[in-house]
């Protein structure tokens, strides 16, 4: 009984692990898609910025210029961090304007929660010191603290040293403590506070419990929606729960893309989970997509963390693309040895099946048919042979032409008739040529009849060419070549003895009166025609 109880939770368990596997790779999938569509969103973003923006220019009052600087802020703080810090400095100056004490607290504190995401831990802590903690009022001693608290998360972070975190962690928790002291304790903002506590206690099922909680209240696709996905990802991270970490990790990922926040921590932390995990190629690609995010946003502290990172999977990376190649290079070889090998083997069994099919008498039919097809080839190789053989004898009668012609070359210089010479070598060859042009035309039209109906069907009706006395023009002969195989301009042009630019004219001027495409001409002449 107790082996049968065993059994069923293990097999409880390889399914739900299972389904956990599934559910992330769906993510993934869905992750990837959002970061294709990245320009889309960041498009919308800067849209929205713009139309801020704009609104600026009615506005009439100092209070008013104020409040939709802070929208402005709140746009940048997580986009570009040096336009945040240039409407947070205006602000200032229009607090001081004001003289309103709050307004110029709340700016610093805006000020100061930048310094921090963007690295200058120094000048956030000269902001800090600036402010007199009895002074504050209570709103404003919320935010002092949780930027406090923010200010500290990320100089952990940034130092990455036990040496100097652990009295970190320690100053975090007072001011946690103290913002907790001023909440109520029913929010949602005291129940985030006290859930952190209980992460840093070790007690992570309380931890998680509570932001479950908060996560499930959140709206999908909003900042809150990522920052309780990202909280949730840490403490699984803590407990251990490798596949929960993912896959808030993934979602506050999408989240993050789809607001387009360039300061964002789920997708450079998911990067380096992937990479344990061996899934090199996204790996790489999350990260290098953070490090263009940081870079984006101007965050020294951001590049810090992921220049500790981005070395090893980005060596990584390389690495497996340059086993790949040799691992590709041995393959082909090998395939190629197996296509050689497999190219001899079907060679001798096609001439192995070759005779014994010509022993076997079922196969007379089969023979009968290959007959009738070797007939219909051996009718079009006698008309291939007919032309060849013609234009052979042309070639014969054209050299025994140049041979009487040598003779009577040599006649005239044996008897010092150089003028005669001269005049018989000034003589053209119109004739010749004129005739070699007949015997040409008179050839093609034998083997393709219809040749020039059917080119003038690809003309305009009013641009057609018409046979004289059974000639082709000179337009027809260099798509008559064209036709034959023959495409390459300097064969055309000696074979018609024009230049290769009046050749090029020519086809210009046909191609301009065509029903198609200039550039499919030439390719639909060469379909023309078949052999009588």
């Amino acid at each position: 009984m107790r082996h049968l109880f065993l059994c069923m939770q293990f097999i409880i368990c390889y399914s739900l692990h299972l389904y956990a596997d599934k559910e992330t790779d769906s993510l993934l999938m869905v992750l990837d898609r959002t970061i294709a569509e990245r320009p889309v969103y960041i498009e919308k973003k800067v849209s929205a910025i713009k139309e801020l923006k704009r609104r600026k220019q009615q506005l009439k009052t100092l209070e008013e210029l104020y409040l939709l600087n802070n929208e402005i802020i709140h746009q940048y703080e997580s986009f570009i961090c040096d336009s945040a810090e240039l409407y947070i400095n205006e602000n200032i100056r229009i607090a001081e304007k004001l003289n309103h004490k709050e307004h110029l607290l709340e700016s610093s504190l805006q000020l100061a929660f930048i310094y921090s995401l963007s690295g200058l831990f120094v000048q956030a802590s000269d902001l800090f010191n600036s402010m007199n903690w009895n002074h504050l009022p209570s709103h404003i001693k919320v935010g002092y603290c949780w930027t406090y608290i923010r200010y500290y998360e990320n100089l952990i972070k940034y130092t990455d040293d036990t040496k100097f975190s652990n009295d970190y962690k320690i100053r975090k928790e007072v001011y946690r403590d103290s913002v907790m002291s001023l909440l109520y304790e029913k929010s949602d903002e005291y129940l985030k506070e006290k859930a952190f506590k209980l992460q840093e206690e070790q007690k992570f099922e309380d931890a998680i419990h509570i932001l479950t909680q908060l996560y499930d209240k959140q709206e999908y696709n909003t900042h809150g929606y990522a920052m309780a996905a990202m909280a949730l990802a840490r403490i699984h991270r803590q407990a251990g729960n490798a596949a929960q970490e993912e896959k808030f990790l993934i979602q506050a990922a999408i989240t993050d893309i789809t607001l387009a926040v360039k300061e964002n921590e789920a997708l450079l932390s998911l990067a380096i989970n992937l990479y344990k995990k061996g899934d090199i190629d996204r790996a790489y690609n999350y990260i290098k997509i953070a490090l263009e995010d940081a870079i984006f946003y101007n965050s020294r502290f951001r590049n810090t963390v992921i220049a500790r990172v981005h070395p090893i999977i980005e060596n990584t990376y390389l690495y497996k693309i340059e086993q790949q190649k040799r691992n590709l290079r041995f393959y082909s070889i090998l395939t190629s040895f197996f296509i050689i090998a497999l190219a001899v083997a079907l060679y001798f069994i096609y001439r192995q099946i070759k005779v014994v099919s010509r022993a076997r008498k079922h196969l007379k039919e089969i023979n009968k048919e290959l007959s009738a097809s070797n007939q219909k080839l051996d009718e079009a190789n006698l008309i291939k042979e007919k032309y060849i053989g013609y234009f052979m004898n042309q070639c014969a009668v054209y050299i025994n032409k140049l041979n009487e012609y040598r003779k009577n070359v040599n006649r005239k210089i044996k008897t010092g008739q150089i003028d005669d010479l001269y005049k018989s070598s000034a003589r053209p060859f119109d004739k010749e040529m004129e005739e070699l042009y007949f015997n040409f035309d008179r050839a093609f039209l034998n083997l393709y009849p219809h040749f020039v109906t059917e080119f003038n069907s690809l003309l305009k009706p009013d641009e057609q060419f018409k046979l004289e006395k059974g000639r082709l023009n000179t337009e027809l002969r260099i798509f008559a070549l064209i036709r034959l195989g023959i495409t390459d301009v300097t064969q055309i042009s000696k074979f018609l003895h024009y230049s290769l630019q009046t050749i090029y004219n020519y086809k210009s001027k046909v191609k301009k009166v065509a029903l198609i495409e200039s550039s499919l001409f030439e390719e639909e002449v060469k379909k023309l025609g078949s052999l009588t």
